[in-house]
């Protein structure tokens, strides 16, 4: 048996046990408690106690009959809710008497928990709690009730999937068969399981005690699930903030069973998370997050206000009580500059003398420099708030709901944004700012970045930070990638926008021109799912590419063979990336928007045209892209929803939906339309 890495190891003795309990951090700080479940002892919150030691008192301990701590003797009832929540009660008199505690909880741990957050005797003694993969079963047993009482085909679905995955529960209960299980080959054979099936890494974790662990562990379920099932209490609810993270791949917990978790937690904050069962070994960084932001929410008295579909978007309101939440729409920005072509600068600052690498709100990590390879670096002060102004339209308080609802899936994440200065970048950059992500704003123009950094502060972004870099320079994007992971972390969500126009017949373009287009267009997306993704991948917790291509992809045009071969390679990189990555949990989508109203017909090249005729055709360009009045909101929209979906490809725009349907069914009609010269 292990302890986690600087732990401190301590004893409490209650109800005829002796448990073991583990401490991190500054005691003097807010108590975070860890409670494991089943077939775990409390190393399998190792990875996540040690990101959160440096900011709180992280206590762990093994619940009775696990780990190093005692069992009780008989085994039979002496692992009642009962008794779990004195132990609870002894623990948080242990490590923290004159504060209330910060309660997680994992599978049985949060199932006990829900015990502890619900019973009277404990008020007062836990100021928030955080529970993932494991329900009340006092809110279970009325859940099940409400569906045998008035059934419906959904109700009946509802109930039958729910079974399914509760199989285990079943051969829990019967007599002796799981001690031998466990003790003999299903023992051996779990650390493999759980490497193959739940893709935990390997490692310490699971220890030497699981035999033992899981063998008595087993009267957790016998002691209590059938009383409480038949006989659920009725004044079940919640006396704290309550933040429910959901892995949506969980094969033994049903998202479903939260459906009604309103009426029995009313300060409630949603998560999800694209992962299996045991997330506090597979997604620790994102739980870290989670749970910090959370944590500290509640010590600053914000949990209380957050919404019961509060999804990680600062200052959400509860839509039961019939507040707005104070997240701010940007829809229509008018902005200025290139969307990723722009004047190298050096050393530039902006807004104010601050640096265009801004931090946020209570973010904690770095400070404000100009950073990337075409500038040096102005120091800003930390933690200053970038403040809108005037000229960009923010249509109302209440923000964009569309947008916002994605919160309880990319809260807290970080989120990086290729060609973020303006358009479709900028426009995606902020869709993730209003979900509550923090955001990287990468583009060659600091101005542009840091705009986009100041809207994405004031649109519900906990931090975020401009980066000044030219995606075609590959040293460049590998300092990038350096610095983001030592400074933010990984990334978690990486969108490759960056990319420019070249329209023109292909004998008068010239081959800088196509070497051009193609170091942006396609060795931008290469170098970011190279470095990003690499990043992704070896920290083994999943994460999600999305390749901005075009709808030119697959629609053939005499005006683009340039522009149309760049975005074809993206489109078939992203689907052969997809396949290679899908077993890591990494999801890869392309985009394809239609004419879309950005900046990049105002800066397109026209091959073989000279200086008036390219000033004459792109504004014939710009009065086309202004008549069709497609916004870039639409197109980050369809992105959140991609990532949410892990979609593949995503054509965006009636005209890109159309195209690509005529192609699967008539590609010789779009042969015949490429041939007709464009408008311009």
């Amino acid at each position: 048996m292990t302890m986690p890495a600087g732990a401190r190891e301590r004893w409490v003795r209650t109800g005829g046990v002796e448990l073991s309990v583990a401490e991190l951090g500054d005691p003097q700080r807010p108590t975070v408690l860890l409670v494991h479940g089943y077939p775990d002892s409390k190393e399998v919150w190792s990875e996540v106690a040690v990101r959160l030691a440096g900011r709180f008192h992280v206590v762990l301990y093994d619940v009775r009959g696990h780990g190093r701590s005692t069992a009780p003797q008989p085994l039979r009832g002496g692992f009642t809710l009962e008794k779990l929540t004195d132990d609870f009660l002894a623990v948080a008199d242990l490590v923290s008497p004159d504060r209330p505690v910060h309660l997680v909880g994992h599978d049985w741990g949060s199932v006990q928990a829900w015990e502890f957050v619900t019973v009277p005797r404990t008020k007062g003694r836990i100021a928030s709690f955080t529970s993932m993969s494991g329900p009340s079963l006092d809110h279970f047993g009325h859940w099940i009730s409400k569906r045998l009482r008035r059934p419906t085909p959904r109700r009946i679905g509802q109930l039958l999937g729910q079974g399914a995955k509760s199989w285990y529960i079943y051969l829990l209960h019967t007599p002796v068969l799981p001690e031998l299980a466990w003790r003999g080959p299903l023992g051996t054979l779990w650390p493999r399981i759980l490497e193959h099936v739940e893709k935990v890494p390997r490692g310490t974790y699971p220890t030497a005690s699981l035999r033992s662990d899981a063998a008595r562990g087993a009267w957790l379920y016998r002691d209590n699930v059938r009383p409480r099932l038949r006989h659920p209490r009725t004044d079940a609810h919640a006396h704290a903030p309550v933040q429910l993270i959901t892995p949506l791949g969980d094969a033994y917990v049903s998202e479903k069973l939260y459906d009604e978790l309103e009426r029995w937690a009313p300060r409630l904050t949603r998560r999800t998370l694209p992962a299996g069962h045991w997330i506090p070994r597979t997604r620790p960084e994102q739980l870290s997050v989670w749970i910090a932001d959370f944590v500290s929410d509640a010590e600053n008295g914000g949990a209380a206000q957050v919404g019961t579909t509060g999804a990680g978007t600062e200052g959400a309101g509860t839509e039961g009580a019939g507040t707005e939440g104070a997240g701010t729409e940007v829809a229509g920005t008018e902005v200025a500059g290139t969307e990723v072509a722009g004047t190298e600068v050096a050393g530039t600052e902006v807004a104010g003398g601050r640096g265009a690498r801004g931090a946020g709100r209570g973010d904690g990590r770095g400070g404000d420099r100009v950073g990337g390879r075409f500038g040096g670096r102005s120091r800003g002060r930390f933690g200053d708030r970038f403040r809108g102004r005037s000229g960009d339209r923010f249509h109302g308080r209440s923000g964009d709901r569309s947008v916002a609802r994605f919160g309880d899936r990319f809260g807290g994440q970080l989120v990086l944004v290729t060609g973020a200065g303006s358009g479709i970048g900028r426009a995606t950059a902020l869709a993730f700012a209003q979900a509550g992500a923090r955001v990287i704003a990468v583009d060659r123009d600091g101005a542009t970045a840091a705009r986009t950094v100041e809207l994405a502060l004031d649109a519900g972004a906990p931090a975020a930070w401009a980066e000044i870099v030219d995606v075609s320079d590959a040293q460049a994007m590998e300092e990038l990638a350096g610095r983001t992971a030592a400074e933010y972390g990984v990334v978690d969500v990486l969108v490759n926008n960056a990319g420019i126009g070249l329209s023109g017949p292909f004998f008068d373009t010239t081959p800088e021109e196509w070497q051009r287009v193609i170091d942006v267009n396609l060795m931008g997306v290469v170098h970011g799912c190279r470095l990003f993704g690499k990043h992704m991948s070896e920290r083994r917790q999943g994460g999600h590419i999305v390749n901005v291509a075009s709808a030119a992809a697959y629609l053939p045009t005499r005006a683009l063979p340039a522009y149309g071969a760049s975005k074809a390679a993206v489109l078939m990189l992203s689907e052969s990336l997809r396949a290679e990555l899908a077993g890591q949990g990494i999801g890869v989508t392309v985009v394809c928007p239609g004419f879309t109203t950005t900046n990049i017909a105002s800066t397109a090249r026209f091959a073989g045209a000279g200086a008036a005729e390219e000033a004459r055709l792109r504004k014939r360009a710009e009065l086309l892209f202004t008549l069709r009045n497609y916004p870039p909101e639409k197109v980050a929209r369809a992105i959140l929803k991609a990532v949410t979906r892990n979609d593949a490809v995503v054509p965006v725009s009636a005209e890109a939906r159309g195209g690509r349907l005529v192609m699967r069914l008539a590609p010789g009609l779009l042969r015949v339309v490429a041939r007709v010269r464009p408008p311009l």
